[in-house]
């Protein structure tokens, strides 16, 4: 039986016990992150960013919960024209005004970084995805081009798996204890990528990261909020959308892909067959969505 171990092997393992092959040595853990800006919103809430590339079409980028720049970044490696990348409030460099906070403080952060930078398509993962659900309600017509993916939750609740595992990391980044973290963080990692030199630099990054820079208490109150009052409204939307969802996965349940991509008058879904698509189908994932955000 393959173990987890922390801190890990000085080589970076993989470490097995018994006959048969190791966990693969292959993959790539998310791009290390280079020096980035604050920039001042409107509403008050300066903001970390990263701008790569040149020209139009501009397009911003929104991570998930407790994630950055460095896990949205490699996204937009075959996008074209200029790419925005930032971290939420509460994330990162970026302030962490008083709490709690809304999907509505996330989409006006979302907002103003798309217009600071005239941004024309817009790309959220989870927790991203929900903020930018949240601005469409405000500002249907705002985006030209909009790729969700793995949405979270839309107009009901997280379930409370869901709910447990969110909490869970922000508890752990709170003690400051790296075991403790990097307990909760390899949930992320599928498998048979954990014990493996890709898995051990994965959870090298997230943990000098979220060790570093911490995740502020406002973040606490959003497992259980909803972006949405009723999916319907994204009916408005008339840009065309690009859904992408992974069966078994506990954090993005597929039937809320589902909802989107319904509620969305020009969507098309894409449901991969199992979860961890960023180890197991990450050239497939981002040939999808480069080929999307540059028609």
């Amino acid at each position: 039986m393959r173990g987890f171990r922390w801190p890990p092997p000085p080589d970076g393992g993989p470490r097995t016990w018994g006959p048969g092959p190791g966990a693969p040595r292959t993959g790539r853990p998310a791009l290390p992150e280079p020096e980035t800006d604050l920039v001042t919103t409107p509403h008050g809430v300066r903001l970390e960013q990263l701008v790569t590339g040149a020209g139009d079409p501009v397009t911003v980028f929104a991570h998930g919960l407790g994630n950055g720049i460095a896990t949205t970044r490699p996204f937009g490696s075959g996008v074209a024209g200029r790419k925005i990348f930032f971290q939420f409030r509460g994330h990162g460099r970026s302030d962490a005004p008083a709490g709690p906070w809304s999907y509505t403080d996330l989409a006006r952060d979302l907002r103003a970084v798309a217009d600071l930078g005239g941004a024309t398509r817009a790309f959220g993962a989870s927790l991203g995805a929900g903020a930018l659900s949240r601005l469409l309600i405000e500002s249907p017509h705002r985006f030209e081009r909009l790729v969700f993916f793995l949405p979270a939750v839309l107009d009901r609740p997280r379930g409370e798996v869901a709910r447990e595992r969110l909490t869970a990391l922000l508890d752990a980044v709170e003690s400051g204890d790296a075991a403790i973290l990097a307990e909760v963080v390899q949930v992320e990692l599928p498998p048979a990528v954990r014990n493996t030199p890709a898995g051990w630099a994965y959870l090298r990054q997230r943990l000098d990261q979220l060790l570093r820079d911490g995740l502020a208490p406002g973040l606490a109150s959003l497992p259980d909020s909803v972006p949405l009052r009723d999916a319907g409204a994204l009916a408005s939307v008339t840009a065309p959308a690009l859904v992408i969802g992974c069966a078994g996965d506990d954090l993005h349940p597929v039937e809320v892909a589902e909802q989107l991509a319904a509620a969305l008058p020009r969507a098309t879904l894409h449901v991969y067959d199992r979860p961890g698509v960023l180890w197991t189908d990450r050239a497939d994932l981002r040939e999808r969505v480069s080929g999307f955000l540059n028609e």
